[in-house]
């Protein structure tokens, strides 16, 4: 046995937390299951540790060196897509945490983050010696300070503050109640403030979301490293195969979350379809009411708009590829993981300048055209411009995908992950006694 940290040349024992990791319910997802990938293609052994709705892995590529393993944390689940808000039978019920879980739901606040990070402490303590580096994705959750104790090196992504996503809803709410409600759901922003502000080994995508990181959770801004992530281009690449649809618009979105911006993306369908034949199609659940349904009624588009959900990662391939136009028209995002897919298909990309999109999309007329967030009339005249223009087209869809292979792929995310653990290592925080030659992860 030996108390040195590993060498640069030993592969990682890694616990990669998520307290919400189903790539369906958002980027989270996406960021953990493609992350511990291509840290497992690197030789780094993963254990994704996650609570309902569980991370979906690709735990099963055999030639790679390391290995990618899922350990259920559960909670109560009292968020579940068949019986949101449920209350637990008091049989399900196993201690503090669970009653602490109940109580803040039952008070209108949202517990996961902090619930997951003491499950989490939980585990890690009773787990010593098992991994060399804690990388928690964004839970900021108490439970996570203090992990040194236990022998765990900590680093934390935050993909953007919540604080945004809080600043907008509370900007979108129409009624007094509804700004009540919002204010307890986020209360748990308050925490994450706490915890960031304490941490010393912070990831982060973009540069706007370091510099948001800084003003809003007061993170000192030499314990953030910037490492973007992307697309896996493996998969999302072009095809000659797939038809394109004339006039097909295809966006990625949550239908009534005023960060993304969907409400401004149908006016402007409506605006470009006076002039010629345009259709859209939004990869998201369909919502029976909210801003956007009455978007939809009130310009008449229930024929020209389609919403999707559950496809399969080919089947989301193929729609962006069928389409001629692809749209981000978020007012904020940490990066934009659409914008990335898109353009690695070579679809040609209309975006907003919202928050950390423009390092992705690039420049306006080179790689993307770029509009302000929250225009409907200059996204419809960006719309129209790509659609009346197949040249133009055609040199932002090939840009785009040069772009994306330069920059913005999870191969180099991961590498630059790893050296990001090794950092933290190296700080001498957590170091314990590892196994020899003949140590195996099991």
């Amino acid at each position: 046995m030996t108390g040195q940290p590993p060498t640069a040349d030993q592969p990682l024992r890694i616990a990669l937390l998520s307290y919400r990791g189903d790539p369906f319910c958002g980027g989270q997802g996406v960021y953990v299951r493609h992350l511990s990938r291509e840290l497992a293609r690197l030789g780094h052994h993963v254990d994704v540790i996650g609570a309902q709705p569980y991370p979906v892995l690709d735990a099963g590529e055999d030639t790679s060196p390391g290995k990618v393993r899922l350990v259920k944390l559960p909670s109560l689940d009292l968020y579940r897509a068949d019986d949101p808000f449920r209350t637990p039978k008091a049989a399900e019920l196993r201690g503090p945490v669970d009653a602490l879980e109940v109580a803040t739901m039952w008070t209108g606040g949202f517990p996961e983050p902090l619930t997951f990070s003491l499950r989490a402490r939980q585990y890690l303590a009773r787990h010593r010696g098992r991994y060399d580096v804690v990388h928690d994705n964004q839970t900021l959750g108490y439970g996570l300070l203090g992990l040194a104790r236990h022998g765990f090196p900590l680093v934390t992504t935050v993909h953007h503050p919540v604080t945004e996503d809080r600043r907008l809803e509370l900007a979108a709410a129409g009624t007094r109640a509804r700004r009540l409600s919002l204010r307890r759901w986020y209360a748990f922003t308050r925490m994450q403030r706490r915890v960031a502000a304490r941490l010393d080994h912070v990831i982060t995508v973009s540069g706007s979301s370091k510099a948001d990181i800084v003003d809003q959770l007061g993170t000192a801004p030499g314990s953030i490293q910037v490492v973007p992530i992307g697309a896996d281009t493996r998969l999302w690449s072009p095809s000659d195969a797939v038809p394109v649809v004339p006039g097909r618009i295809v966006t990625t979105s949550s239908a009534d979350v005023p960060l993304k911006g969907l409400v401004y993306l149908v006016e402007a369908l409506a605006k470009v379809r006076t002039e010629r034949d345009a259709h859209l199609v939004v990869v998201c659940k369909k919502q029976g009411e909210g801003p956007v349904a009455d978007a939809v009624k009130r310009f008449g588009l229930e024929r020209h708009i389609e919403f999707r959900s559950g496809l399969s990662d080919q089947e989301l391939v193929d729609l962006y590829r069928s389409a001629e136009v692809a749209c981000v028209p978020s007012l904020y995002e940490g990066f934009s993981l659409p914008a990335a897919e898109a353009m690695a298909t070579g679809t040609p990309l209309v975006a907003s300048t919202g928050g950390a999109i423009p390092e992705v999309a690039g420049p306006d007329g080179e790689t993307c055209l770029a509009v302000p967030p929250g225009n409907a009339d200059a996204l419809a005249g960006a719309l129209a411009r790509l659609l009346d223009d197949p040249e133009l087209r055609a040199r932002l869809g090939a840009a785009g995908r040069a772009r994306v292979l330069a920059g913005f792929t999870w191969e180099r995310a991961a590498e630059r992950t790893a050296d990001c653990y090794r950092a933290a290592i190296a700080t001498g925080v957590g170091q314990r006694a590892r196994s020899g030659p003949g140590w195996r992860y099991v």
